[in-house]
């Protein structure tokens, strides 16, 4: 469930979470520079309708890693995070225009995008704030653009998590967000593949703005 958050407390979160990652963007980068999303890539790139190369919004871009990716497959990828330092990696890494926006204070241009790619982002945004950044995310899709989200699965609890503010939402609770914001599901999967489920700690989410 969320709770209810004061203008004060919403500044403070943002504040909070990209200070944390500002402070340790050098061991974020390498701890994660290896980390294997070839399986997420794919999921929203299959469901992007059209000819490529399609223009991507690497949602909370990070150090860059993604970015790479998207553009050696020869996608038009643009990369946005609320971390200057992250911000200032992603764009020496990858020579790819990075936005510095807050996801709390998103300023985002209308049907821009043939895909988002937010991948272990979303959650960072406080539940009473989701609808609104969810809207803003659709709004900035082309009709029938495709967002993927990955995010750490939870009970619906959210708040301050080893230095960083999360939620951590079940398949229902997202479903709701999601559906809401006026997205069509068009798939979901757990990861890591190939475990448990107990030992699936993200749910992935494949979803589409209507074409009409």
């Amino acid at each position: 469930m969320s709770i209810k958050l004061s203008s004060h407390d919403l500044r403070q979160i943002s504040a909070g979470t990209l200070l944390h990652y500002n402070t340790n963007a050098d061991d974020f980068r390498e701890g994660t520079r290896d980390h294997d999303v070839t399986q997420n890539i794919a999921a929203l790139l299959r469901h992007i309708e059209g000819e490529p190369p399609f223009t991507i919004l690497d949602f909370g871009c990070g150090p860059g890693r993604d970015l790479k990716a998207f553009t050696a497959q020869g996608h038009r990828a643009i990369g946005l995070d609320g971390a200057a330092r992250f911000v200032a990696m992603a764009r020496d890494e990858t020579g790819c225009e990075v936005w510095h926006q807050d996801f709390l204070q998103l300023d985002l241009p209308d049907a821009r995008f043939d895909g988002i790619f937010a991948n272990a982002v979303l959650f960072h945004v406080p539940g009473q704030d989701l609808p609104r950044v969810l809207r803003q995310l659709h709004a900035t899709l082309k009709p029938g653009g495709v967002l993927f989200s990955s995010n750490p699965r939870g009970s619906n609890q959210e708040g301050w998590h080893h230095g960083r503010y999360g939620t951590f939402h079940d398949l229902e609770s997202w479903r709701r967000y999601m559906t809401d914001a006026g997205f069509v599901e068009l798939e979901h999967y757990y990861r890591p593949d190939g475990l448990p489920r107990e030992q699936q700690p993200w749910l992935a989410s494949v979803w589409r703005k209507p074409a009409v």
